[in-house]
């Protein structure tokens, strides 16, 4: 199963928008805290409409617990790829890798040896 990590996410609509994304694509979202808004945020239901129920979601207290949750390789999306994303190959165990908007994945998270 591919996995979704969303790192300190910020806006709600669009961790709503991958709550529905891991519905309908029967992926794993795995949410690294903080959280900046409550899982029972209105913005956060109503872009999952009525996915949350379909969906998989973990909360994680830190990325280290959410990246042990993930068997495959670790790809970061980020605007300083040095890679781009149509020209890695993915396995289907591996995690896509999002970071907050609107800074992006801090140095120390892209330092990770994992990533």
């Amino acid at each position: 199963m591919l996995h979704l990590i969303y790192f300190e996410p910020r806006i709600p609509g669009n961790t709503g928008a991958a709550i529905r994304l891991s519905a309908c694509t029967g992926t794993l979202l795995h949410l690294v805290e903080p959280l900046c808004f409550d899982m029972d945020d209105t913005k956060l239901k109503r872009a999952g409409l009525d996915y949350h129920d379909l969906a998989h979601v973990k909360v994680h207290p830190n990325l280290e617990d959410a990246l042990a949750d993930i068997p495959g390789k670790i790809h970061a999306f980020t605007g300083h790829a040095k890679l781009h994303f149509q020209d890695a190959s993915y396995g289907s165990e591996d995690g896509l890798l999002f970071g907050p908007e609107p800074t992006g994945l801090p140095e120390e998270v892209m330092a990770h040896p994992r990533i």
